[in-house]
């Protein structure tokens, strides 16, 4: 065979079973993060409070909770200006998720107070202290009606 060349080709030895486990590994690895993402974003979208008269039900994705009625001080509960009360502003996030308009879980306060927080928009705040040592601070659509809900099933 003058003036052509012979092609050749010579298998490489199969992978052993490490590699086919990294990759797996690696595959299950980005399948959770894609689920927790879909897990943190379904918490922002579709999050909220329900009153009833056994407590209040956080409905968040991850730090979602039932807080029993008798846990609750209703009678303290309030809006939260944090121009005119800076002493409840979030200061450190200590377990939680915080995300640009989004901090969800428990917080340090700048009065040096816990809080178990579900923020988006810090102008429409509802604070309500707990007698277990902590309060609750919730962004909510129509505070006021919130407030005056809360006042009424647990005041």
């Amino acid at each position: 065979m003058v003036g052509s060349e012979m092609v050749e080709f010579f298998p490489m030895v199969p992978a052993s079973g490490k590699a086919w486990a990294f990759f797996g590994g690696l595959a299950l690895l980005f399948v959770g993060l894609a689920l927790g993402m879909l897990l943190l974003g379904w918490g922002i979208v579709r999050g909220g409070f329900e009153l009833s008269p056994d407590g209040l039900r956080l409905r968040g994705a991850v730090y979602g909770r039932m807080i029993p009625a008798t846990s609750l001080d209703a009678g303290a509960a309030r809006l939260v200006d944090f121009r005119t009360e800076p002493g409840l502003r979030p200061r450190r996030r200590t377990n939680g998720i915080g995300l640009p308009g989004y901090l969800a879980g428990w917080v340090t306060l700048h009065n040096g107070d816990r809080a178990l927080t579900f923020l988006t928009d810090y102008s429409r705040v509802v604070y309500i202290p707990t007698s277990e040592g902590y309060g609750v601070m919730l962004s909510v659509c129509e505070p006021d009606q919130f407030l005056s809900r809360l006042r009424a099933v647990y005041g």
